[in-house]
């Protein structure tokens, strides 16, 4: 394959006289794509992408990454200058539609969040069927998906209207359908949303309150929450998204496709290193351990993994990592706690990482997960829930793939190509003849 002046790629295929031009399909930014749509029909052949690596599945406005720089773009606004001046409602709203809001567009925005927050009451009872101990993710995956049971005003996807209504339902209801999995797990009433609090603030009321007692949400806590679900709200074409994308293009209703997104997120290459993080800071137990932890991890007979580190995408510091560890400290100076042994710890870790030839070669910055399971730990948050909360706050970026899809004339249905290795025809051996 080689680069033409006249923005193409021109592939030959050895052994014949067939070639083909590859038209070349520039983005805003980053890296130019070769348009591959066409490439069988001339030459007969496709190609082989294992986990679609160095594949553009689809064309987005939402989310750039570039991870040899360390940039993380929703829109073309900054990560940082998001989760430092903006609010997540604020964020869904961008994502969603384009553009940062007018004061009257956030109102508009918020009130119509604010007032999807409560669910159907016969949903409630949708969880006395569930064990209990059964696993919130699962709890999440379930619920979500029966929304669809419930709302049948919002599953024709080609009405503008239904889409911006389920977007709402969806990003209204996930977090109570989150909180009422906790309150479930643990035995404790559910707590009905609240509408006049804000978006991380009701979260944190229906996770923490109970009917006896008044409940004073921490403006500290809230916005930490707040800031880790802008910090998780999308992240291009990853499992989940490119997983609600593939059944968003069958013409599934949103619930259904939010539901597959979820499943997907529960895997724990995908979702789970926060909480891998802290298990891996507990095996280590103390800073005098960890130089002998960082010969493990370089010795490749031990299987041993250094958890936060590094990135499928990042080849260089996560931006939202820093900040990230800033608002970890915030969190444990609210908490009260002054000297906390696994902050400690994992600051020694990154410092001592940091400044190791061996990771600083293989490019192994911390990600957004190494901080984030300390500070959900600190807030009370059980393990279980790490990659609830993610899901509550990724809904917003799968909902805006969605939505992006669906009004994507280019788009058609899913349907990976791929290399055939088994047997070649044969014919069937009846039973009596097999030996």
């Amino acid at each position: 394959m080689s680069s033409t002046a006249n923005g193409s790629v021109t592939m030959t295929l050895d052994g014949s006289n067939k070639s083909f031009s590859l038209p070349l399909r520039p983005g805003t930014i980053g890296p130019s794509v070769a348009d591959v749509s066409k490439l069988y029909g001339n030459l007969g052949i496709f190609t082989y992408d294992p986990g679609y690596g160095m594949t553009a599945s689809c064309e987005s406005k939402i989310t750039y990454i570039d991870g040899d720089e360390g940039v993380l773009l929703h829109r073309g606004y900054p990560i940082d200058q998001l989760a430092e001046q903006s609010t997540f409602l604020e964020v869904a709203y961008l994502l969603l539609n384009g553009d940062l809001p007018t004061t009257a567009e956030r109102d508009e925005f918020e009130h119509g969040v604010m007032r999807h927050t409560m669910l159907h009451e016969q949903l409630r009872r949708f969880y006395d069927g569930f064990r209990r101990d059964a696993h919130p993710m699962a709890v999440l995956c379930g619920v979500v998906g029966a929304l669809s049971a419930f709302y049948h005003d919002s599953l024709d996807i080609n009405d503008p209207e239904v889409r911006r209504i389920s977007a709402f339902r969806l990003i209204a209801k996930l977090p109570t359908i989150a909180a009422w999995a906790y309150k479930y797990s643990i035995g404790q009433p559910f707590m009905y949303p609240r509408n006049d609090l804000g978006y991380a603030e009701n979260f944190l009321y229906m996770m923490n309150a109970v009917p006896a007692e008044p409940y004073h949400v921490s403006p500290v806590l809230a916005r930490a929450m707040d800031r880790i679900f802008i910090l998780h709200a999308d992240h291009e074409q990853n499992a989940s998204t490119s997983t609600v994308r593939l059944a968003g293009s069958t013409g599934a209703n949103p619930f259904a496709c939010i539901a597959a997104g979820i499943a997907s997120l529960w895997g724990p290459a995908h979702g789970g290193a926060n909480e891998a993080v802290l298990k891996m800071l507990g095996e280590i137990g103390h800073k005098d351990n960890i130089p002998g932890f960082i010969e493990k991890v370089k010795n490749k007979d031990s299987h041993v993994r250094l958890m936060g580190f590094g990135h499928r995408v990042y080849k260089n510091y996560d931006p939202r990592a820093k900040i990230m560890e800033r608002t970890c400290h915030e969190v444990l100076a609210e908490m009260g706690i002054k000297d906390d042994p696994l902050l400690d710890l994992a600051m020694e870790l990154e410092r001592i990482a940091l400044h190791d030839d061996y990771f600083i070669s293989k490019k192994l910055y911390p990600n957004v997960d190494f901080y984030s399971g300390i500070i959900l730990k600190a807030m009370g948050f059980p393990t279980s829930m790490f990659t609830v909360l993610f899901a509550v706050a990724r809904t917003v970026g799968w909902i805006s793939q969605w939505k992006e899809m669906i009004e994507d004339p280019s788009q058609r249905i899913g349907r990976p190509r791929q290399v055939y290795t088994g047997p070649v025809r044969r014919d069937f051996v009846p039973l009596d003849a097999r030996g």
